[in-house]
């Protein structure tokens, strides 16, 4: 009897066991709803990605048109401007855009005048300050301030051995080779200027306080042909030194003299 009791509950425990096995396999797990949550989520991006490209082309597009519309607009206003215009108003329009166009034309003339007045006055000056360098550069020549090189003649007078030089000789021949042309002379160390004077003294010649030494030599910047002429013509200066005084007197014509024997300027007292 015991056996008997026994084997029905074992059976009946077989068969909950398997019922319950088989209700088992139709109940969901904790992991079948994690993974379709985590596949709804994958799907929910998607679609708000899909969203947000949807939107932003749609308001690129409004503004497309929005930009479009404005420029129609524009235009539409602009031409609308003159054909809305009367016949009187369009004149009136015409007549002020001549005027102005006639001021600036004689805004413009007068603009030109002043240029052309302002070079004028620069031309002038520049020409006032060449005559007035060309001025100081002849003054200073002139008087003795400044160095010269040009073409002209070397006279070169050795001691006369007939009898000494006197000093009006030589002026005489400083007074040649000016009215032949010199435009420039020195004689040894001196220059040679309008107010320069040859004395005789015990010593010898002395030109403007200075002694003056033999050989006296004489340098001349003019026409090299009309100096040497001036010298060695016929019963002038050169003959006279040669034949009175038994001088030696050589006249060397050359393409560039250089005078650099300068003098320090005038001080004058009374003229200013």
């Amino acid at each position: 009897m015991p056996k008997r009791h026994q084997t029905p509950d074992v059976l009946t425990k077989l068969h909950v066991q398997h019922a319950q096995d088989r209700a088992n396999d139709h109940t969901e797990t904790g992991s079948f709803p994690v993974v379709r949550k985590r596949r709804a989520k994958r799907g929910s991006l998607n679609a708000n990605a899909t969203r947000m490209r949807l939107v932003t082309s749609v308001l690129i597009a409004v503004m497309c048109a929005l930009l479009a519309f404005t420029y129609m607009i524009q235009i539409n206003n602009t031409k609308s401007t003159y054909e809305t215009m009367s016949e009187d108003e369009l004149v009136r329009l015409i007549v002020e855009t001549n005027t102005q166009v006639q001021n600036l034309e004689q805004r413009k003339s007068e603009l030109t005048s002043q240029l052309n007045s302002l070079k004028a006055t620069a031309d002038k000056q520049a020409a006032a300050q060449k005559i007035a360098k060309q001025n100081e550069e002849a003054n200073g020549i002139l008087s003795g301030r400044l160095a010269a090189k040009g073409e002209g003649v070397v006279i070169r007078i050795g001691q006369g051995n007939k009898a000494d030089i006197d000093a009006s000789t030589m002026f005489t021949l400083l007074e040649e080779l000016r009215n032949a042309g010199a435009e420039v002379i020195a004689i040894n160390s001196v220059r040679v200027i309008t107010s320069t004077y040859i004395s005789d003294t015990d010593d010898g010649l002395v030109c403007d306080g200075t002694t003056l030494d033999t050989p006296y030599i004489v340098k001349a910047i003019g026409d090299p042909q009309a100096l040497a002429n001036a010298v060695n013509i016929a019963g002038g200066v050169g003959s006279r030194l040669k034949v009175k005084f038994g001088a030696t007197v050589t006249v060397t014509t050359k393409d560039e003299v250089r005078i650099d024997e300068v003098r320090d300027a005038q001080q004058y007292n009374y003229a200013k």
